[in-house]
């Protein structure tokens, strides 16, 4: 952290600085130049906060150098992480693709679902049970039951599962049937949820929330990390802007970014950044050239009657681009495509889409 003081600060005020700092555990360095005078602290970020050393007279700017997330961050974990979700990597060597329903309907849709999703080169399965909605009238999912059709579906495809919590008292539930636990954006700030998906045990899929800086993303995945979980991926889901065009604005600069400040693997989700089907292939082109180490994608067998967001769920003429867009793309980005580990007994019956 650093104290800049006022040009005509007094060595008084200086002191002030420099005592408070000392008294608080922490070493002060000044440092004057021409026009102004700045003090360098050393030690811990969170006391010297408590010191409110904005107030005092003399400071004209208090500015935090060390970033404020330290678990998940670069300068503590320099080497970039691999999460592995039943035995599917995510990370700086392979391209994931999550795929499946945006919400379990029923367990005819939901298998449909997902046998397309791995003719599309899915090796995870997405599926919500439970969905936060803006509107107390839309469709909030099955619930426990929605969960019991995801690990059918599981047994029968062998895909691991990512479906979402949404409150602290249901966590051990959800993750007793889930392989990934995702938090969705609109709880990416909800503290309590966030530590208790830190104590699971499990894998956690954190979505940024859509009017979260970078920073604050990165600060609610410490939470979880707080609690001694650090497998945890990132999923650039895309913002709102004043942009109306598409559903949300997809933050394609997030990828580098991120990746360059924390060691955690991202992901970006082209289909609730777009909203609409038509723009899914595109999006996932621009994620993996931009080197997202993996996809969400949403996919319906007949978006028409999808409870949830069908404008965007892909269908079956869409399966062929997807794969040409991750078999492709990934070998020139220096990956492979992430493969599932286990073969489900219903996935030999259609073949999956070979590029072209």
């Amino acid at each position: 952290m650093v104290v800049v003081m006022v040009p005509e600060a007094t060595q008084e005020e200086i002191d002030g600085v420099v005592g408070l700092v000392r008294a608080a555990g922490g070493e002060a360095f000044v440092s004057r130049g021409v026009s102004r005078t700045i003090v360098g602290l050393v030690g811990d970020v969170n006391d010297f906060e408590a010191l409110n050393l904005g107030s005092r007279s003399g400071v004209l700017q208090v500015m935090r150098v060390s970033a404020p997330y330290k678990l998940v961050s670069r300068e503590h974990h320099a080497t970039r992480s691999v999460i592995r979700v039943g035995g599917v990597p995510i990370g700086p060597d392979t391209l994931s693709v999550i795929a499946g329903p945006c919400a379990v309907e029923t367990p005819e849709q939901t298998l449909a679902a997902v046998l397309m999703a791995k003719q599309a080169g899915a090796s995870l399965l997405r599926g919500g049970a439970f969905k936060p909605r803006t509107s107390p009238y839309s469709y909030q999912g099955l619930g426990e039951r929605g969960l019991k059709i995801l690990a059918d579906v599981r047994e029968e495809t062998g895909l691991p599962v990512v479906t979402e919590v949404i409150d602290p008292g249901s966590v051990d539930m959800v993750a007793s049937y889930a392989d990934m636990l995702q938090v969705g954006a609109r709880n990416m700030q909800n503290f309590a949820l966030l530590q208790a998906v830190g104590r699971a045990g499990k894998p956690v899929l954190l979505k940024r929330g859509f009017s979260a800086t970078i920073e604050e993303w990165l600060s609610a995945a410490e939470y979880i990390a707080q609690r001694g979980n650090l497998d945890i991926v990132l999923c650039e889901r895309g913002i709102r802007t004043f942009e109306t065009a598409t559903r949300n604005t997809l933050d394609i600069s997030a990828v580098p970014v991120v990746q360059r400040l924390s060691h955690l693997p991202v992901i970006v989700d082209p289909s609730h950044s777009g909203g609409r089907r038509d723009l899914v292939v595109p999006l996932t082109r621009a994620a993996i050239a931009a080197g997202a180490d993996g996809v969400i994608i949403d996919i319906h067998p007949e978006p028409k009657t999808a409870r949830c967001d069908g404008d965007q769920a892909l269908i079956e003429s869409d399966l062929r681009e997807v794969a040409d867009a991750v078999t492709i793309l990934s070998p020139l980005m220096g990956r492979s495509l992430a493969m599932p580990v286990r073969a489900g007994a219903r996935a030999s019956r259609k073949a999956p889409v070979r590029a072209r």
